[in-house]
């Protein structure tokens, strides 16, 4: 099974040069696979909001002074590991209710579980583990973001079944990977507020585009297996979708640091992201997977720049 289609344990739709097979020994590969180590913009998208939720409750926290600077950093720290942990969880778990699926799509079929390189149950342990490892950071924080966390698991429970029962799969995986948006004024504050609620709707639209993008290379696959998407059902009309859907992004957005009081320098970020879905808008081919996955992945540019426009207000922002 190591052969399969010549991959030598890699699988296809995965940098074959990625750190995992230089570092790692080739029994352990597989499992950084299945937590998809070798592809990091999944982690990366998920731990932008979380990002962007912890600096932008640190813009508003600064009167009445209710954090850190040192607070801020640990906490950022704790969302890094925590995206690495439960993106990997996530996707185990989506590997194994997709097992079957997996097996029938060209671009999937390498994967660990299809291949035959891990079991099921050895699939589960490893769940468990890294379940584990997100529960350990979660349990840093008070106790408001802790139950909001456990909250999270439902949506995640669902996501992958979406593709089964509707055509906005995206949506559903936009209510999970936005969790972080939630999380981080709570873990500052211990509570909600409308600003930590738009910039969560922000980035469930913006998860929204970014993975109809991503579902453009799988579509015809997904058509022959009856698997729905975002992608199939804008079809031609994807250029037009995602001018509302990264428009619909920046509003919320703009709505959410305006209530939040940041700083000028939050909206030049957000000014420069803009521009940035503007480019993926005019360059988009939905019929060329390669530019596909390539615009997909610029999407962690755009969460580094709104973070950093976000952080540099604070900066500037402390007297």
């Amino acid at each position: 099974m190591q052969q399969i289609d010549g991959l030598n344990g890699r699988v296809a739709d995965a940098p074959s040069d990625n750190w995992v097979y230089r570092i790692l020994p080739p029994w352990l590969w597989p499992y950084a696979q299945l937590a998809r180590w070798d592809r990091p913009i999944g982690w990366q998208l998920l731990m932008w909001p979380c990002f962007w939720s912890a600096t932008l409750a640190a813009n508003a926290a600064i009167e009445p002074r209710v954090f850190s600077g040192a607070l801020l950093l640990y906490h950022l720290f704790l969302y890094f590991i925590g995206s690495v942990a439960m993106r990997g969880a996530g996707c185990t778990y989506n590997d194994l209710v997709d097992h079957e699926i997996d097996t029938q799509v060209a671009r999937t079929r390498s994967r660990p579980l299809p291949s035959g390189r891990v079991t099921r149950r050895q699939a589960k342990i490893f769940i468990a583990l890294q379940a584990l490892v997100g529960l350990f950071v979660l349990l840093q924080f008070n106790w408001f973001a802790v139950l909001l966390g456990v909250l999270s698991l439902g949506v995640v429970a669902l996501y992958p079944f979406a593709k089964r029962f509707t055509d906005w799969p995206q949506f559903f995986l936009g209510l999970a990977f936005s969790w972080g948006a939630l999380m981080g004024w709570a873990g500052i504050f211990g509570s909600l507020s409308f600003s930590a609620v738009l910039l969560y709707l922000a980035s469930v639209v913006w998860t929204i585009g970014y993975d109809t993008i991503y579902a453009h290379q799988d579509k015809e696959d997904d058509e022959l297996i009856g698997v729905r998407s975002t992608a199939r059902l804008f079809g031609e009309r994807t250029r037009l979708a995602l001018v509302g859907l990264y428009g619909l992004t920046l509003v919320l957005m703009f709505l959410s640091f305006a209530l939040a009081g940041v700083g000028l320098l939050a909206f030049i970020g957000l000014l420069i992201a803009a521009g940035m879905f503007a480019w993926q808008i005019r360059t988009l081919d939905i019929n060329d997977g390669a530019q596909c996955l390539a615009l997909f992945k610029s999407n962690t540019r755009v969460g580094l720049i709104i973070f950093l426009g976000l952080f540099v207000s604070l900066l500037f922002a402390i007297p």
